[in-house]
């Protein structure tokens, strides 16, 4: 990065500027990434939930289904909410992640694989409490089916999930569940994709790095082997923390389901599941739904990611 010269802005502005252009990189990253599998999120809500429409089928049947009953934008159900969600979702999660890996060396002295682990956990249970609210309305409107809408829209899911479910605490409900499963997923996404291209880039700079766009000095991965990493990552913290996945939208649904009253702690859900559906189709069900949906978009955000970085000369 060039140093700027007496008359160029302040080192704070600069510091500014850096931090928002982090911020509109995540947040960039974050909605390519969601808009590649939005119509698998939606499958996914309504099997983790065994929506009564859909409970008895797998998941490229209700692929299938779906625009059989609702339409094709019934894929996409629930995805303006998703945008206004994972914008900011994104942006604070890469741009925490930056500044974590920072505060952890400057402070605990902890450098390598290690602190990347750390950082990527501090990073996504930082950017899920700062959007969960949006996470539950979003999760609300996609259980939704056609002829049976509770919520007209994003502000109205808003206004009645605060009036009929006490209040701002209605918008946390599963949030215990989220920060846990968050946690292992974020920090092991965020930790293998690190590790992955640190290992590349030194074993195999020529084979694996290209120069970054905005910095020569700077080696970054090839797109096609950011993506493979990407998506590697995105499958070992998905199989780490899908139980707590399943808990928590059973969770955020709350109401929409007939059998809320026996999932209103974090424990009683993942008893509850285990005891009525079992692993493979209970705590783990729709998992193989999550490999084919969390590869290319782990593998598409930090791709995106690595790329707006250069673009945003953050190298």
């Amino acid at each position: 990065m060039d140093t700027q010269g007496p008359a160029g802005p302040s080192a704070a502005a600069h510091r500014d500027f850096y931090w928002l252009r982090s911020f509109v990189a995540g947040g960039v990253a974050g909605c390519c990434a969601k808009t590649t599998i939005a119509p698998l999120d939606r499958v996914k809500i309504l099997l983790q939930a065994h929506n009564h429409h859909y409970k008895h089928l797998g998941v490229f049947s209700t692929l299938c289904a779906v625009p059989k009953k609702e339409g094709y934008l019934g894929l996409y159900k629930g995805n303006g909410a998703m945008m206004i969600r994972i914008f900011p979702y994104g942006a604070i999660q890469f741009m925490a992640f930056d500044q974590y890996k920072k505060l952890i060396k400057k402070k605990l002295g902890i450098s390598g694989h290690v602190h990347n682990l750390m950082a990527g956990s501090m990073a996504g249970i930082t950017a899920v409490i700062c959007t969960y609210p949006l996470d539950m309305v979003r999760a609300r409107l996609a259980f939704q089916v056609k002829g049976e809408h509770k919520y007209t829209g994003i502000i109205h899911a808003f206004k009645t999930i605060y009036t009929k479910e006490g209040g701002f605490i209605g918008f946390y409900r599963g949030l215990m569940p989220t920060v846990v499963g968050m946690a292992p997923y974020a920090g092991f996404s965020f930790f293998t994709f690190s590790t992955l291209k640190s290992i590349g880039l030194s074993q195999a700079p020529n084979l694996l790095g290209r120069p970054s766009l905005d910095n020569p000095e700077v080696l970054v991965l090839k797109t096609h082997v950011s993506l493979l990493c990407g998506g590697m990552a995105g499958a070992i913290a998905q199989t780490i923390s899908y139980p707590l996945d399943v808990t928590r939208r059973r969770m955020q649904l709350g109401a929409a389901l007939p059998d809320a009253d026996k999932c209103l702690t974090m424990v009683q859900t993942l008893k509850y599941v285990y005891r009525h559906h079992g692993i493979r189709r209970g705590l783990y069900r729709g998992l193989s739904l999550n490999y084919i949906r969390c590869i290319p978009s782990q593998a598409v955000a930090f791709t995106t990611y690595e790329f707006m970085r250069q673009l945003l000369h953050l190298n």
